[in-house]
């Protein structure tokens, strides 16, 4: 991956896009594993500098791209089929499936996880007493207790005899005789509980020249003795058969020790960190203690407003039960929504605290049984995205993305990137070479024609709104989402004919839609008696593509027949075509 990172963009530039990355733009809960720079130890100015670096450079290679855009102008519609990465499949929450290693390093990360809390390493440490400013101030004060014994005298006659270490050394034997004393009267009778208890003593000796009423001249040692009270006890911790209880610790509602659910959440940050449990279990003391920094649990009631719902939404689910996340940025192209969200610093943090506290709802909804969903799909619209330009929406995803990738791990099945536009190009090129294979084997891309038919291979069309291509309305009065859909591909210069046979009476109704249309499309009904007459339901039309995306048709049958759907691609391209059908009560 560094090798790749060394190249020359104009060689990068030929190269088709063989790997995955992330969009900056776009905040998703990806599993980066590179470190996190460290930005408040950054200067601003800095700071500045390094994203104005990273931006002409990616502006270089977009312009780059867009000189080889004007120059082959079908480069993008034949290059929207990107190449996926590795698929990856995901792994298995059920411990007898894993490998003897990993069941190893899930017993131990389990053994550190009981060990940590008892010790309360899951509680912030209290802050560090302020240091002691007595201590300077105790030599002049010293210094003025000696003047006022003596008077003042010249520096050369103030001579420190040797008496005073003889008197030093009498004092340290005295001191350690009374400590000894002390530890037997101790042993002896325990102590009192309302006697302070002294932990140290501070002898210190100073030496004065004391002047007699007959002249003569003597040296005294002044001992001062410093007697440092205990600190103030803490509140008892509750106890249980004589130890400290362990503390309680959760984290998205699941308890870190004896859950049945214990297991999934240790396994995803085992994976996060290459099954290292003791950097497992560090990645996963920071994410609790980010957790109460944060404000998680208060966040989750807190009413942030609904402004930004078109922007990042839950909708449907995956062909394996996956909820599907949508980030459709580029509803940031309206200005108004864009200064509101991003314009200041308190802005960017309100917008970051919406973006967390939708992510944790969202994952309260997912079943952490062994053998249950846990993880999501995202879909990551680029259509229309300001792009990685926008400081400050650059600013606030990237402080997103560390957040999400450093608390969230292994939340993501699926990254699927649509409407992936030219420019993307140079940018995957710049940042692809800081993503593990793990998490660039998750991405998918697709250019604007490939983007429906690459969602229908992980969501079922019935589940993908109409706006991405699928048949999912909100208040649909006559389908559901259990109503199954049936895709089929179209040849180019060929006809498709859809038949609905009944025999009894009926109200039939259908909906379908060919994505881009631009294709003819008619109905008729056809009696099963050779003397009925035929009925023309839907004379034949073009749809063109600005049309509506869906038809929806109904006919009452009174007699035996069918309803013939015809759909005729005199285009040079295939189509995708999707349809389905329900009968009613005809009273």
């Amino acid at each position: 991956m560094a090798e790749d990172g060394k190249k020359p963009v104009s060689e990068e530039a030929e190269k088709p896009v063989a790997e995955a990355s992330v969009v900056e733009e776009v905040v998703a809960v990806a599993e980066v594993a590179a470190p996190c720079p460290p930005q408040s130890e950054v200067p601003e100015a800095e700071e500045k500098s390094k994203e104005e670096e990273v931006v002409e450079k990616l502006e270089g290679e977009v312009a780059a791209a867009a000189a080889a855009e004007e120059e082959k102008p079908k480069v993008v519609e034949e290059g929207e089929k990107m190449t996926e990465s590795v698929s990856f499949k995901e792994e298995s929450n059920v411990v007898s499936d894993l490998p003897e290693s990993q069941r190893k390093a899930l017993e131990e990360l389990k053994v550190l996880v009981k060990e940590a809390m008892e010790k309360h390493e899951f509680t912030a440490p209290p802050p560090p007493p302020p240091p002691p400013a007595k201590e300077e101030e105790k030599a002049p004060a010293t210094e003025e207790e000696g003047k006022t014994e003596a008077p003042a005298e010249p520096a050369a006659e103030a001579v420190c005899p040797p008496p005073v270490e003889e008197s030093k050394k009498e004092e340290k034997k005295e001191e350690e005789k009374k400590e000894e004393e002390k530890k037997e009267e101790e042993k002896v009778s325990p102590p009192e509980p309302a006697e302070p208890e002294v932990v140290a003593v501070v002898v210190e000796t100073v030496t004065a020249v004391v002047v007699d009423e007959d002249g003569a001249k003597t040296v005294e040692a002044i001992e001062e003795t410093i007697v440092v009270a205990p600190p103030a006890e803490e509140p008892a911790a509750a106890v249980t058969g004589g130890l400290p209880r362990p503390e309680e610790v959760e984290i998205w509602g699941i308890k870190l020790f004896d859950d049945d659910r214990t297991d999934v959440v240790l396994l995803k940050f085992l994976r996060a960190r290459d099954f290292k449990p003791k950097e497992s279990l560090t990645m996963l003391k920071n994410a609790v203690l980010w957790r109460k920094s944060f404000g998680i649990e208060t966040l989750l009631e807190d009413d942030l407003g609904n402004h930004l719902e078109s922007v990042v939404f839950m909708e449907g689910f995956g062909k394996e039960g996956h909820p599907v996340c949508y980030n459709a940025y580029g509803k940031f192209q309206n200005k108004e929504l864009y200064q509101n969200t991003f314009s200041d610093e308190e802005k960017r943090q309100n917008f970051l605290r919406w973006r967390i506290q939708f992510l944790e709802k969202s994952i309260r909804k997912l079943d952490f049984s062994p053998k249950g969903i846990n993880t999501i799909i995202q879909v990551n619209d680029l259509k229309n995205s300001p792009g990685p330009f926008k400081r400050e929406l650059r600013q606030a995803t990237n402080q997103a993305l560390y957040l999400l990738q450093d608390n969230y791990p292994e939340f993501v099945a699926k990254q699927v990137f649509i409407n992936v536009p030219w420019w993307y190009l140079a940018f995957n090129r710049m940042i692809s070479p800081f993503l593990t294979q793990r998490t660039k084997s998750k991405f998918v891309f697709a250019g604007p024609s490939k983007s429906a038919e690459t969602l229908f291979k992980y969501i079922a069309p019935e589940q993908v709104p109409v706006q991405y291509g699928g048949l999912k309305k909100d208040g649909d009065s006559e389908f559901s989402d259990s109503d199954p859909v049936t895709l089929v591909t179209i040849k180019p210069g060929s006809k498709h004919v859809i038949e609905f046979p009944h025999t009894e009476p009926c109200q039939l109704v259908w909906e379908l839609r060919v994505i881009g249309w631009d294709v003819t499309y008619g109905a008729e009904f056809v009696p099963s008696s050779e003397e009925g007459y035929t009925v023309i339901v839907q004379k034949a039309r073009k749809i063109a593509p600005t049309d509506d995306p869906v038809i929806c048709n109904s006919f009452k049958i009174g007699e035996p027949g069918k309803v013939v759907v015809t759909i005729d691609n005199q285009t040079s391209k295939k189509k995708k075509l999707l349809y389905r059908s329900k009968t009613k009560s005809s009273d």
